[in-house]
């Protein structure tokens, strides 16, 4: 759950027209195209896309891209999925614009993948939210929405040949397996922008200028096998050896939620195979769990409790040999944490579009992992805004109209407003 904390007092929404600068004259802001935006986002969140195959969402972007008048060249697929842990389809979809008024590039992205429970979506208005049709799958806002923020301005600015900075148009493959897309983007695409603007799940208000660190975990518990009835006791069960250590794991208070003084973190076991039949010792369990902390020593102390839970659990099973379990680990940091200072440009700009699309900024940190992590690693300070979706990665989810609707206006005002 984000931490949230309020900002300044918004302004009154009718400074979504017009306001005034700082330099006495009056600033204008463009209006987005709501309805072509929001049938957008229906016939994304149609598309079958899960981490890997997002090929047919970079499809829609380029057609609509190019559709609108957007170069050929000025749209580029990176190799990104030829280095991402998970073979994919396409990389990254760049899609890069010169600016018409001097100023730092702006870049603004969301991610294309959606988790597998939102494979076969049928979107279906009903009041004044999106939601599955099919009451067996999500419905993919995450990311779509976001997807489609980021889509409806580029079209908005090719369209209309709005005045801007320099602008970079990100969609990022992968975000949904661990950030991948975003850690392995080939950065000279990008263009050096110095302000980031990230678009990925909650109210339109909200900010989100800081996110936890990941670490994910493979265990390989090694026992040996026997026949259940006959000579279980020769057997080394290593189920007995997973169940051991995450019991141990759950009493003392380092699985789920950790809080261990001022110290906090959370941790997970999430997937668990080994064994094909009762009447055989299973000897040999997969397990994969994370990590994960804003607190990066902490972190690490985690990991090591777990690491340590299944050893000492591993030597704890034994057979009427005396033989043991053997366990080993094979892990990698998925993303560090991150906190961007109140004053850093992209966190002033984007609470300054929040009020002027008459909203109150909402800042937020993340317990989640953000592709705005490996953007700020990379040297882009990136702040994460919502676009209206609710109840993520489940059947229940949501896309609240309204809050779609402001997001992108919000992210129309970030990519056109130089102030």
């Amino acid at each position: 759950m984000a931490t949230q904390i309020k900002a300044k007092k918004t302004r009154s929404a009718s400074s979504r027209t017009a306001r005034t600068a700082t330099n006495g004259a009056a600033v204008v802001r463009p209006r987005a195209n709501q309805k072509r935006a929001f049938q957008m986002v229906m016939e994304l969140m149609a598309i079958r896309g899960t981490s890997g195959h997002e090929k047919g969402v970079a499809d829609y972007i380029t057609k609509k891209l190019r559709a609108a008048g957007a170069p050929a060249a000025a749209i580029r697929h990176d190799n990104a999925h030829k280095r991402t842990p998970l073979a994919g389809e396409v990389g990254n979809l760049i899609f890069q614009l010169p600016g018409t008024v001097r100023a730092p590039r702006r870049l603004l992205m969301a991610h294309m993948d959606t988790v597998p429970i939102c494979v076969g979506a049928k979107p279906v208005r009903r009041g004044h939210v999106v939601r599955s049709a099919d009451p067996s799958t999500g419905l993919g806002a995450d990311d779509r929405s976001g997807v489609a923020v980021v889509l409806n301005t580029a079209l908005e600015i090719l369209e209309h040949k709005l005045p801007h900075p320099p602008l970079t148009f990100f969609w990022p493959i992968q975000e949904e397996v661990g950030l991948h897309g975003a850690h392995h983007v080939q950065l000279p695409l990008l263009g050096k922008p110095q302000l980031a603007f990230n678009w990925d799940g909650g109210a339109a208000e909200k900010v989100t200028v800081a996110a936890t660190g990941g670490y994910r975990l493979q265990i390989e518990i090694d026992g040996l096998a026997a026949h259940a009835g006959a000579a279980p006791e020769q057997g080394i069960s290593a189920i007995a050896i997973a169940s051991l250590a995450i019991a141990d794991l759950v009493r003392d208070g380092w699985h789920g939620l950790i809080q261990k003084g001022s110290a906090t973190g959370t941790s997970n076991v999430g997937f668990i195979h080994g064994g094909e039949a009762t009447n055989v010792v299973t000897d040999r369990v997969e397990l994969k769990a994370e990590a994960r902390s804003h607190d990066k020593d902490f972190r690490k102390k985690i990991v090591a409790t777990i690491e340590q839970a299944f050893a000492k659990a591993a030597k704890e099973v034994r057979n009427a040999s005396g033989a043991h379990g053997k366990v080993q680990f094979h892990g990698r940091q998925d993303y560090e944490a991150f906190r961007l200072a109140a004053d850093e440009p992209a966190v002033v700009a984007a609470e300054q579009a929040v009020r002027a699309a008459g909203l109150e900024p909402q800042r937020a940190v993340s317990n989640g992992g953000l592709d705005a992590n490996w953007m700020t690693a990379h040297g882009i300070p990136t702040v994460t805004l919502g676009c209206g979706q609710s109840q993520i990665h489940t059947t229940s989810e949501y896309l609240d109209i309204a809050a779609f609707e402001k997001a992108c206006s919000i992210a129309l005002d970030l990519a056109t407003q130089i102030e």
